[in-house]
């Protein structure tokens, strides 16, 4: 069994930061991306950032103010967000693609999220 567990939301003023954590745990043999994706209200889930084999990819609305990194030895990803805007309160959600380690097969695991709200 594989879950994925996220933390770090809150409450947060406009400019300023807050760091999520995903934490991947069970029965892994290897993690091969992580995404975060947010979905604010009446919207659709949109990818915010990704991170794979060490390389990365973010969302144009959140270039230059989010970093997303990995921890390969606590399987843990963060996403670091700087100068948060009031349109970047949302739900947070970590997206993890693993291969399981009995059967070597993939496995898509969500989280159930962390709210960030950004303040005006």
């Amino acid at each position: 069994q594989v879950q994925v567990v996220e933390s770090g939301g809150g409450l947060v003023q406009a400019g300023g930061s807050l760091r999520l954590s995903c934490v991947v745990s069970g029965s892994i043999f290897s993690i091969n991306a992580v995404n975060w994706y947010r979905q604010a209200p009446g919207k659709q889930r949109e990818l915010v950032a990704a991170i794979t084999s060490g390389s990365t990819n973010y969302a144009d609305s959140v270039k230059g103010r989010f970093t997303i990194s990995g921890d390969n030895a606590k399987n843990t990803v963060a996403l670091q967000m700087n100068s948060l805007k009031p349109e970047d309160t949302a739900v947070y959600y970590c997206n993890a693609l693993v291969r399981t380690l009995a059967t070597r097969t993939y496995l898509e695991v969500w989280g159930q999220g962390t709210l960030v709200t950004v303040s005006s």
